[in-house]
């Protein structure tokens, strides 16, 4: 098992580099989850430093590659045989992802991460819910990992069109105190969006914040809800990437602050913001405006 790491250029922290790392990474290996592919790096560092929520920039037709993809991290294993592991899920959705599906164990890929910021830890007990839309639940699998970890009460609530988009299911169960699934389809679970069951599950749980991820409008949605109860809510955004790094400025978001709404990028400022300080009406997703499904996974801009 290989991983050839540098350094990125970035700022330095007391003459340690905080900015993320790019590596020459192999393929440990490469699985099917569900409807989704998963590919496992050996990318030791990179595994240290990871937390829930961040992502990787992957050169998805080989090293140098102008336009990279952003993929969010699945999981991370520091100890055990697959010690210095960093695992992303992804569906086939255009030629880079298809590149990226059809690589094989032993491949080596050029990868830089972890890139943006985590999900926010709260600093006292409280009842978390977490709330995934396809395989946009991937990364609040490592979240719910973390949070047990430490003690908290987690409820998930997962959503797709259909049975076989729900990512996980059973690591779901495993890491919550209760899981509830929607499908729109009805395969599985309530008949509907994750919307539907977030009210129940908020009363029931006592839920004093709410973790999204998946698809703009589903966390738009989310987060309306998040509001209407008054529970502080943190959503990882799905914008197009093609640095990862801030020098584009092709992933802005409308965030409200003191002095207006300024434009964020959601590579380096997020991809974890406060969802009810997103201007969602500005992105056309305000609470009388969601008529796109909430809960079905939206493909990555430009793979």
């Amino acid at each position: 098992m290989s991983s050839i790491v540098s350094r990125a250029s970035s700022p330095s922290v007391q003459g340690r580099s905080s900015g993320p790392l790019r590596g020459m990474c192999e393929v440990l290996a490469h699985r099917r989850v569900g409807a989704y592919h998963s590919l496992t790096f050996v990318a030791p560092e990179m595994a240290e430093r990871a937390e829930p929520g961040q992502f990787i920039s992957i050169a998805v037709d080989g090293a140098g590659t102008l336009l990279r993809r952003p993929f969010s991290i699945f999981s991370v294993s520091q100890h055990g045989p697959w010690a210095g592991t960093v695992e992303v899920v992804f569906d086939i959705v255009g030629p880079g992802t298809k590149w990226l599906a059809e690589r094989t164990k032993h491949d080596v890929v050029d990868v830089v991460g972890p890139l943006g910021k985590p999900f926010p830890i709260p600093v006292q007990p409280v009842s978390c819910l977490l709330v995934g839309g396809g395989y946009g639940a991937a990364p609040l699998l490592y979240l719910a990992s973390v949070l047990q970890q430490r003690g908290f009460r987690t409820d998930i609530v997962m959503g797709a069109k259909s049975q076989d988009r729900i990512f996980n299911a059973i690591e779901a169960k495993r890491l919550s105190a209760t899981a509830q699934f929607t499908t729109e389809d009805g395969t599985l679970g309530t008949q509907g969006r994750v919307t539907d069951v977030m009210d129940r599950v908020i009363e029931n749980a006592r839920t004093g914040v709410i973790y999204g991820c998946g698809p703009m409008p589903m966390l738009a949605a989310v987060s309306h809800v998040a509001r209407r109860h008054r529970i502080p809510c943190q959503v990882a955004v799905e914008e197009g990437m093609a640095c990862g790094v801030g020098v584009c400025w092709t992933c802005v978001v409308p965030y409200a602050k003191k002095e207006g709404v300024a434009n964020l990028r959601a590579c380096i400022d997020g991809p974890v913001f406060n969802g009810s300080r997103i201007d969602w009406d500005r992105l056309g997703l305000g609470e009388h405006d969601l008529t796109t499904p909430s809960n079905d996974a939206a493909a990555e801009s430009g793979a």
